[in-house]
């Protein structure tokens, strides 16, 4: 199974999201990855689908929503309506099991993320019932942070796993992704690489053709 890098539009410059999102895209990215962010769950407030509602116009890319927020099966249908391609929930919150019987039902990747303090035992139960795990190795929240090593044993152990189960279930990471970081992730296991500030913060063509050297080896 190939791995892919996935840029979050969290670093991009939100006044000109539409055209950040088309430059990756031009450049072979065929995944975007969407931070949504409630306040609550997370300390910070990024945006919500009518955001993404406006971006599916502008791309063609998939669009993984990953809702670090409260309620994502109370607002699933509006990420849904949106143009979400996937929607990955937090499984710290009460309404994951709803959120991910919800993406199946709709066709669409259901996806389950645990934070860096939570025991990987958490989310095995879900091996085979989700199309992805998503792995934070940095604290959700804010972009930018450094990357948390000691998260790898998570991938390797879900890698085991899924590989055990004779699955092709996905294993992406997100936090502090950049030249050094990644290639420790792929690894480990991982399928997809979320970066944001190793994307967009300088020049964002080098910084891909980077990124893809060091994913792929």
């Amino acid at each position: 199974m190939s791995t892919k890098l996935s840029p979050s539009i969290l670093s991009a410059d939100f006044a000109r999201l539409g055209e950040e999102v088309r430059r990756v895209e031009a450049l072979g990215i065929d995944e975007i990855h969407i931070d949504v962010m409630d306040g609550h769950f997370v300390p910070n407030i990024t945006i919500g689908a009518p955001v993404i509602r406006s971006l599916r116009k502008e791309s063609r890319a998939f669009f993984d929503s990953h809702l670090m927020i409260e309620r994502p099966a109370r607002y699933f249908e509006d990420f849904l309506k949106a143009g979400s391609d996937g929607i990955t929930c937090h499984v710290e919150v009460k309404e994951a099991d709803e959120c991910i019987a919800l993406s199946k039902k709709e066709g669409i990747r259901a996806g389950i993320s645990l934070n860096p303090e939570t025991a990987v035992e958490k989310v095995m139960p879900y091996v085979g019932k989700v199309d992805m795990f998503l792995v934070m190795s940095v604290h959700p929240g804010f972009g930018g942070q450094k990357f948390m090593p000691e998260v790898l044993p998570k991938v390797e152990a879900l890698r085991r796993a899924i590989d055990e189960e004779g699955l092709d279930t996905l294993i992406q990471i997100d936090g502090g992704m950049n030249t050094e970081s990644a290639p420790l992730a792929v690894k480990a296991g991982v399928n997809i690489v979320v970066a944001g500030s190793a994307v967009f913060k300088g020049d964002v063509e080098e910084n891909i053709s980077r990124m893809m050297k060091a994913i792929m080896g």
